[in-house]
């Protein structure tokens, strides 16, 4: 990245202070010409130096879905859990609110690292609820802290209900997941691990590997060069993304909520992209 990341989790920081009403995150931005055309309901675009390039709806209270998974890594990293002890899935870990699926069968072990990696990547949800389920605690423990890590950082208008995100009482607004993601950033073991486009992992001993992928299709993309990045998706919250990215030079902090299709937020991020350029070039 262009810029040293304690400058930039300053500039953020900055930032958030500026966020203490719509109007006053409004007469920070920059004077950008035109609109970019962004689908997401809620969008906020910070600039590397943390003024606002752009915002729409940030306070709205909002399902974020598997964004929740962001907390759910700082949580286990703040536990100070060993990362190489191996935890296990059981029936315990079953989706009964979606009912979705996993590879990751009963019986499967993996180490917590691992575990966080599959969470963050390729937002395997079993993983997330072993994590929440494995800490000092339990499970209830754990959603506490989550809670607790967002008054700690301001978050005022979230709240957490469960590791994965499954819940749709898993809330938060544009202008709060801004600080979590300038806090998220702040862990290297999230940015690696959630920017991995490709990983293989081992949760039985008489198999070979499982290969797993990233969520986010813009890591394959040359215009962009991604720091730390959450995609999320339940039919409550639409489709939603989070990073950190670079794009022709430029820094960005990218927060998009309730997107209606499955590439929408991709397509806006592309649109966002094409809009900076254009007033790039308008200013040359």
């Amino acid at each position: 990245m262009t810029r040293n990341l304690f400058l930039r989790g300053a500039a953020l920081l900055l930032a958030c202070l500026i966020f203490n009403s719509q109007a006053a995150s409004l007469s920070a931005a920059k004077q950008l010409s035109g609109d970019p055309g962004l689908r997401s309901a809620s969008a906020l675009i910070l600039d590397g130096d943390g003024q606002v390039l752009y915002a729409k709806d940030i306070d709205t209270i909002r399902p974020i879905a598997s964004i929740t998974k962001l907390m759910t890594a700082m949580v286990v990293l703040d536990s100070g859990a060993p990362l190489d002890e191996k935890i296990d899935i059981t029936k315990a870990d079953r989706d009964l609110i979606r009912l979705t699926g996993s590879r990751l069968e009963y019986g499967a072990t993996l180490s917590r690292k691992d575990m966080l990696l599959l969470a963050l990547m390729s937002s395997e949800n079993r993983a997330a609820s072993t994590l929440g389920r494995h800490h000092p605690g339990g499970l209830e423990a754990f959603i506490a802290a989550m809670n607790a890590k967002a008054t700690s950082l301001g978050m005022h208008n979230s709240r957490f209900a469960d590791p994965a995100g499954l819940r749709s009482e898993n809330t938060s607004t544009a202008r709060d997941l801004a600080l979590m993601l300038q806090a998220a950033q702040e862990y290297p073991l999230i940015r690696q691990a959630s920017t991995t486009q490709r990983a293989e992992v081992r949760p039985y001993r008489k198999r070979g590997p499982l290969a797993y992928g990233n969520t986010n299709r813009l890591l394959k993309n040359d215009n962009w060069q991604i720091e730390l990045s959450k995609t999320g998706y339940i039919n409550e919250a639409g489709r939603c993304l989070v990073m950190q990215a670079s794009t022709d030079g430029e820094d960005l902090s990218i927060v998009l909520l309730n997107s209606f299709g499955k590439l929408t937020p991709f397509g806006d991020s592309n649109r966002l992209r094409r809009w900076l350029q254009a007033n790039t070039d308008g200013q040359s």
